[in-house]
């Protein structure tokens, strides 16, 4: 089954967003730093270019937190700079 993202918002963490995967919602967040090392947000960003630069890296990020969320269900899903690094 297919997820689907939820609307996101600007927490002071970096931006939460909802999927629903197989008939349930799962909370996510990617973290602000990683937006900032992945996604070209610049420190102090407004929550304005914030939300931008998540809907442009928004099918990069969705796909990553469906595979995370599939591996650990029930679990709110994290997204850190570490998740995004080619290396690991």
């Amino acid at each position: 089954m297919e997820a689907l993202e939820l609307e996101p918002s600007v927490s002071t963490d970096g931006v939460v967003f909802a999927l629903s995967l197989c008939g349930r919602d799962v909370a996510c967040i990617v973290t602000r730093e990683t937006l900032e090392q992945h996604f070209w947000v610049q420190p102090g960003a407004t929550d304005a270019r914030v939300l931008k630069a998540f809907s442009e890296g928004r099918r990069r990020i969705v796909a990553l937190a469906e595979r995370k969320a599939r591996a650990r269900p029930g679990e709110r899903i994290v997204l850190t700079v570490d998740d995004f690094d080619p290396r690991k």
